[in-house]
């Protein structure tokens, strides 16, 4: 039976703008960035505790103000695929893999699918801001894991961070570490992906 791919989705398959445009939309680097926004603004956002009003008029600790408009438009246009990875996943998707999102973000995917269509190949079955969970969090692995109805040994999780692999190898299930688009592929063969 073949294995259920879940896919984090910004660093693994979309182009991430918070490193690099969205500092610069604000004048900065990347790590006054850090020192000046809010502490938990962003993970409240993702975990949908946070509306999108809410998150951008608290995006900086100290309450200024922005164009926010400005800046979800330009958080829109950044948005890209990383080399290789919507051919590979029509690869996938041709094969009768079942694919699902899991992944760490706020109702911004919903800007991701529009400018992407991530949907082509893959359900946005398990994003934080829907689940109310995040990796590494244990709990965010045994959701999906019971939504899916499956034990971990189904399924094959990628993603470009070590400490979420790891977390999801707590539960069995088998981790891809994104290193690029073609040592992912050898490895999604040795996990018996087609």
């Amino acid at each position: 039976m073949r294995p259920i791919l879940l896919w984090d989705v910004m660093g693994t398959l979309v182009r991430d703008p918070f490193f690099e445009e969205i500092p610069e939309f604000f004048g900065l680097s990347f790590e006054e960035l850090l020192a000046v926004k809010h502490p938990s603004a962003w993970v409240e956002f993702e975990r949908g505790e946070r509306s999108e009003k809410d998150f951008l008029t608290g995006f900086f600790a100290d309450g200024r103000e922005f164009d926010r408009e400005g800046f979800v438009r330009l958080v829109r246009a950044s948005y890209e695929w990383l080399p290789g990875l919507e051919e590979l996943l029509g690869e996938l998707h041709r094969a009768g893999c079942r694919m699902h999102a899991f992944s760490n973000y706020p109702v911004w995917y919903r800007l991701i699918e529009e400018r992407l269509r991530l949907s082509r190949f893959l359900d946005w079955t398990f994003v934080s801001c829907l689940t109310g969970l995040r990796k590494p969090d244990s709990a965010a692995y045994a959701q999906a894991l019971d939504a899916l109805g499956v034990a971990g040994e189904r399924c094959v999780f990628i993603d470009d961070r070590i400490d979420n692999c790891e977390a999801a190898r707590d539960h069995r299930i088998h981790s891809v570490v994104f290193e690029g688009v073609e040592p992912l592929r050898a490895s999604l063969r040795e996990a018996g992906v087609p």
